[in-house]
């Protein structure tokens, strides 16, 4: 009778590699939904996530200022990025950058033709998972509308109209944002007009202008598995292109900071992989999350 080797065959012996490789890194349970599981473990899955973007100020002109007593205790109520940097200048391409992974040519703040780009994006990705998304756009004329500006509202900062994939009704009215925060979408983008977002109007303007129209949601944010963040599309261009971004909520550390560099990619891939999503437009395919201030 031959002697069996007590050494496995070589099939069998790169199956058991192969397994521990794999087990090192969490793909055992399958390469196809590997990285939207770590993905899943690493942030947390909030309720509603707000996101707002305000204009044109230097992470050093905000915090810690005294102009903006409401953005500063968001932060030391939440967590604040010491590291957040936006893409480029000027303002527009950062909003393309920042919901849709990339700048998608803009290179400047004139007028694009609506729905140019059928590429991916935040609201494309959400809508076809079967998740809920809107923008609440104050000074917008009427929900939908694709004017370039009115009065104080201008275009330049509503990226979502620059895609064919995204219906033009998910852009709202600020006024038609919800006093019922249940009835919140799953991920909603509040963009202020050219004055409560600091852009033509002061730091101090912009600041009670959040602290009127949002202190409510995000007091309940707090106990409702639910996030508010702030941020910026640009600095003054004096400052390296290092901007303000806050995280307020209930997932959030209270008094937590992260000096990891991020800028509006990991953003986004953030907010992806907090709505379960399983594709990543963009740039955000290969940013890595924000982490480091979650409660788990």
């Amino acid at each position: 009778m031959p002697i069996r080797s007590a050494r496995p065959t070589v099939p069998t012996a790169l199956a058991s590699a192969f397994a521990l490789v794999a087990a090192s890194v969490g793909l055992w349970a399958g390469l196809g939904g590997a990285r939207t599981a770590h993905a899943a473990a690493s942030v947390p899955a909030p309720d509603h996530v707000v996101v707002v973007v305000f204009e044109n100020h230097a992470y050093s002109q905000v915090i810690g200022s005294s102009s903006a007593p409401y953005i500063n205790s968001l932060r030391t109520g939440g967590a604040n990025l010491t590291a957040s940097y936006a893409e480029t200048h000027p303002s527009q391409p950062n909003y393309f950058a920042l919901f849709s992974g990339a700048t998608q040519g803009i290179t400047d703040d004139s007028c694009y033709t609506p729905g140019f780009s059928s590429a991916a994006n935040l609201g494309s990705e959400l809508i076809a998972a079967g998740k809920t998304w809107a923008s609440y756009n104050e000074t917008l004329p009427s929900a939908g509308s694709t004017t370039c500006s009115s009065g104080n509202y201008a275009r330049k900062h509503n990226p979502w109209f620059g895609f064919s994939n995204v219906p033009t009704s998910r852009a709202r009215t600020f006024a038609q944002f919800p006093t019922d925060y249940t009835t919140l979408p799953k991920v909603s983008f509040v963009v202020p007009n050219l004055c409560s977002d600091m852009h033509d109007c002061s730091v101090a303007t912009g600041d009670t202008w959040l602290s009127n129209n949002l202190s409510s949601y995000a007091t309940w944010a707090k106990t409702h598995n639910s996030l508010l963040v702030v941020t910026f599309d640009e600095d003054n261009r004096l400052s390296g292109n290092k901007i303000p971004t806050v995280f307020y909520g209930q997932p959030v550390t209270t008094g937590s900071t992260s000096a990891t560099t991020y800028n509006h990619y990991n953003l986004l891939r953030t907010i992806e992989d907090m709505a379960g999503l399983t594709t990543h437009a963009g740039n955000a395919a290969s940013a890595a999350d924000i982490t480091g201030i979650w409660t788990s």
